[in-house]
């Protein structure tokens, strides 16, 4: 079995991280299963980045947060 992983943040998809069919998982999605607009999705990466990285200020977790984006196929340019 292949697991598959949001387009926008990495997390694996399954039927407790996803709540819509899609290639999003409910963190970065509406229940519609929508993208979420980028800065939103951006602001709870950074909150999450500071609870796993908790020595990291603001600035360093919304900085490494915007680079990991850039790498996901939902945010690359």
């Amino acid at each position: 079995m292949n697991t598959r992983f949001c387009f926008s943040c990495a997390m694996p998809l399954n039927a407790d991280t996803q709540d819509a069919p899609g290639n999003y998982c409910k963190y970065c999605s509406s229940p519609e299963g929508k993208l979420k607009p980028k800065e939103e999705v951006t602001q709870g990466l950074a909150q999450w980045m500071k609870m796993w990285q908790p020595n990291i200020d603001d600035a360093k977790a919304l900085a490494r947060t915007k680079a990991y984006m850039s790498s996901m196929p939902a945010w690359a340019e």
